[in-house]
Formats: structure tokens, C-alpha cells, sequence
């Protein structure tokens, strides 16, 4: 009896697929597409900007090279979403980051999402995903990162790459926090919490922590700082 119920309740989930297809083809197609992540809100930009600019731009700067997706993890070796209980933990910013600021920032790090071509900071970007393939929609020539930087050795400053977190905010609304990491081809880099005031109609950089830091002399990809 129970394997009739089985068979029973298996046949009638697959008339139901077929229905969908046949009655609403494009209902059943959306019910079997994989979900889209969501994209960047546009409040967030102004602190990607701050940062850029606040962080690593220099007068030489010709090229920023950014990962496509938003970071969820904040250390290259180990790969865990961040928790409220994670950050009760640690020493950050001497323990003085507010609450409601801390559960937005772990909220958003659960998923990633997708950036846009938002970005104010006045040097060129492009994105890449995963191993550096240009991303299709804001790369002029689909070549790989590596070669940009060899076609512009003359240029002292590319930076390559990027990766942002989304951005938590309080519930007021006046202070953000941002992770940002720089891992460069050649092995090094850091990644960074980002502590934002806003002051009047703008915001500033108000205090920062150094993750991790991973440098030439290390075996591996990241010693904590």
C-alpha cells in the first residue's frame, strides 16, 4: 500500500511539471530556472567609493580591477560566513561596533549579490569573476586580466583586484561597515573592515582593522594579522 502511495504521489508531481510546461510554458520554465542573485542596491556605491579612493587610489592609478560578485567570506583560508557570534569573538574596532550594525552586516554576507557599473571613484574598472575572465558587459576586449597588465606595464598602478562585501548600515542609517579585500596575482594582499560615519550629507571613513595580511615571504595565502 505504501509503495502505491509512492508511485501515486510521484506520477501526480509529474503531470503537475508537464501541466506547467503545456498550459504557461514560460511559468514552467521560470519554476525550473536557478535564482538570479540580486543586485547591489545603489546606497551601497558611495562606500565602495569612499573606500577606493580613501584606501588604495593613487595619482597614477589607470585601472581597477573588481571581483563581479560580492565577498561573503573574510579570510582567503577560511571560508565561513561571518556570525554575530563570530564577531563577539574578536577584538574589532575595541568592541565598540553597535549591534544593529552587526546583524545587518551578517545578514547581507549570506548570499552574494551582483555589482553594477555604479561605481563614482574616477579611474577605469572592470570586472572579472572567479579566475579573472572579463565580464562580458564592461570589458572593451575579452582578454584575461593578466594580459591587461602586461599590455600596460608602463602604468605603475593597476589594481588587481578587488572584492567588496555588501554594505551593513545601522538602523538609523548613519554608520556602514565594509569588508574589503585586495588579493594581487602575485600572492600578497590584505583584507580590510571598514568603519563609516556619516557627518552632515556624506560620509567618512571613521576607523579601519586589518583582517589578514598575506606577503611575499609566506607560504600559503593569508597569515591573520
Amino acid at each position: 500500500m505504501e509503495r502505491l502511495f509512492c508511485v501515486m504521489a510521484f506520477w501526480h508531481a509529474a503531470i503537475l511539471v508537464v501541466s506547467l510546461v503545456v498550459i504557461d510554458p514560460v511559468a514552467g520554465f521560470a519554476a525550473t530556472m536557478p535564482e538570479m542573485p540580486e543586485s547591489v542596491p545603489a546606497e551601497d556605491y558611495a562606500l565602495y567609493d569612499l573606500a577606493v579612493e580613501d584606501k588604495f587610489l593613487t595619482s597614477g592609478t589607470k585601472l581597477v580591477v573588481i571581483e563581479r560578485m560580492t565577498a561573503r567570506y573574510l579570510h582567503p583560508d577560511e571560508p565561513h560566513v561571518p556570525t554575530v557570534a563570530w564577531f563577539a569573538e574578536q577584538d574589532l574596532f575595541d568592541r565598540r561596533l553597535p549591534q544593529d550594525l552587526i546583524r545587518d552586516f551578517v545578514a547581507k554576507a549570506q548570499r552574494s549579490s551582483r555589482l553594477e557599473t555604479r561605481f563614482g571613484f574616477g579611474v577605469r574598472y572592470r570586472f572579472v569573476s572567479g579566475e579573472g575572465v572579463p565580464d562580458a558587459e564592461t570589458a572593451l576586449l575579452r582578454i584575461p586580466v593578466a594580459q591587461w597588465v602586461q599590455e600596460e606595464r608602463g602604468v605603475p598602478d593597476i589594481i588587481d583586484r578587488l572584492a567588496f562585501s555588501r554594505v551593513g548600515f545601522t538602523l538609523r542609517g548613519d554608520q556602514a561597515l565594509l569588508y574589503v579585500a585586495n588579493p594581487r596575482p602575485d600572492g600578497t594582499g590584505a583584507g580590510f573592515l571598514l568603519w563609516f560615519i556619516r557627518q552632515h550629507k556624506g560620509w567618512r571613513l571613521y576607523d579601519t582593522e586589518v583582517l589578514w595580511v598575506s606577503r611575499p615571504e609566506e607560504k600559503g595565502s593569508g597569515g591573520r594579522k
